[in-house]
C-alpha cells in the first residue's frame, strides 16, 4: 500500500530527498506518535523555505551588483578617457610652440 503525501506538488519539488523521505517516515508512524513530530516537521519545511526564499533573494542581489559594477567600471573608463582627451586638447590649446 503506497502512502499518500499530504504536501502539495509544489512544495515536494523544492524539498530535499531527506525531508520528503522523513515525511514518509512520519506517515508511517501510529497517529498518536504522528500528532507531535508532524508539527516539528512543518516547523523544519518552512524553515527550509525560508531560506531557499532568502539565498535566492541574496543570489538575485548578487547577480545585480555584479551587473551595476560592470556599468560603474565602463563608465569610469570612459570618463577617464574623456578626461585624457580633455587635458590632451587643453595642452595643444595653450603650448605656446604652435605659433
Amino acid at each position: 500500500m503506497a502512502l499518500q503525501s499530504r504536501l502539495p506538488e509544489a512544495v515536494l519539488e523544492e524539498l530535499p530527498r531527506e525531508l520528503l523521505d522523513l515525511s514518509d517516515a512520519i506517515a508511517a508512524l501510529p497517529a498518536e506518535s504522528r500528532a507531535g513530530v508532524e508539527s516539528a516537521y512543518a516547523n523544519v519545511v518552512d524553515a527550509v523555505r525560508r531560506r531557499r526564499r532568502l539565498l535566492s533573494l541574496v543570489q538575485e542581489a548578487l547577480a545585480q551588483l555584479r551587473l551595476d559594477v560592470k556599468y560603474l567600471m565602463f563608465d569610469l573608463d570612459v570618463t577617464r578617457r574623456e578626461r585624457d582627451e580633455l587635458r590632451q586638447q587643453m595642452d595643444d590649446v595653450g603650448d605656446p610652440n604652435d605659433n
